[in-house]
């Protein structure tokens, strides 16, 4: 009996395993493929990507083709932004393993730095924590020009605060409060803001978590809070829904990404988040690549040979 109930568990592990693999690969794929290799067959069957996919599931090519054509939108987004001097914030809730973090890696992947930027704040210190709420999530708003995506943020005090019994119930009645009137005050500043809900099922959370914990790779993303919260996952379901309702205003709503389907959800999310900008294409000046300049009275020096890095491959 027990045999008949190990066997269908282990292989449940193994397929995980084996999608967060293709996932990862998939990564690269991304960073490597460009719009002229996403159109040449050959490309594509000598790297295995195909549009073969069960029924429901997006196809593999139509993937890298839907994100590269978002990404190229990205930047259009990113070009205005920083010509028009904007500020742009968007935040990302959920479940731990939900898949932020892969849509906002698809989102930064072909950004600039110094435009579009990702706050992901640690646990507040002792200072933080005698600070006014907000404070420390002040710091990292955008100035013009700027886009600031924040990996969670100041709904912690509406999530893993609450369940985990890190504020009081004072404290937490006063975020209520004051968030709605905040997140007002950040739009009336002229900061567009965005905020995204992850949302994914019981089963999916669980999958995920055991795929962590037998990958290797993918151990250092399953934190005890995690394991945790994954035991308290009504308690988080509750207070989830008391967050939305409190804090769904017309200025700043909330909008629901389903992330059962992680390439889907990264899609979706993308797509909405361009649709939420008016941005317009930026005229440029065209761009002139001056010729080299030689003088004649400049040697170039010798490097000496112990500051080279040893070419080992």
């Amino acid at each position: 009996m027990n045999d008949r109930i190990e066997i269908p568990h282990h292989e449940q592990v193994i397929r995980n395993i084996s999608r967060d693999l293709v996932d990862s690969y998939d990564e690269e794929l991304e960073q490597e493929i460009d719009d002229a290799g996403l159109g040449d067959p050959s490309v594509l069957e000598a790297l295995g990507i195909s549009d073969d996919a069960p029924e429901g599931q997006l196809g593999r090519r139509t993937y890298f083709s839907e994100l590269l054509r978002l990404q190229g939108e990205l930047v259009k987004l990113q070009d205005w932004v920083q010509h028009s001097k904007e500020k742009v914030v968007v935040i990302f809730e959920g479940r731990d393993s939900a898949g932020k973090g892969g849509v906002i890696k698809r989102i930064t992947q072909r950004l600039n730095p110094r435009v579009c930027r990702v706050a992901a704040l640690p646990a507040p210190n002792d200072r933080e924590r005698t600070q006014w709420y907000f404070q420390r999530y002040a710091t990292h708003l955008p100035a013009g020009g700027e886009i600031v995506l924040f990996d969670r943020s100041w709904y912690n005090r509406a999530g893993v605060e609450r369940v985990m019994g890190f504020c009081s119930e004072d404290q937490y009645e006063e975020f209520f409060r004051s968030v709605p009137e905040f997140e007002r005050m950040l739009v009336r500043s002229g900061i567009r803001l965005i905020k995204y809900w992850f949302s994914i099922t019981d089963e999916e959370q669980e999958s995920r978590f055991l795929a962590r914990i037998h990958d290797p790779l993918k151990q250092w993303k399953l934190s005890p809070m995690d394991v945790e919260a994954r035991s308290r996952w009504e308690d988080y379901t509750k207070t989830k829904e008391t967050m939305l309702e409190r804090t769904h205003i017309p200025e700043a709503p909330w909008w629901i990404v389903q992330a059962v389907d992680k390439k889907k959800a990264r899609l979706n999310c993308i797509s909405h988040f361009l649709e939420q900008i008016p941005y317009q294409p930026v005229v440029h000046d065209e761009v002139v690549l001056p010729e080299r300049v030689y003088h004649a009275d400049y040697t170039r020096h010798p490097v000496p040979a112990d500051m080279y890095v040893p070419e080992r491959y």
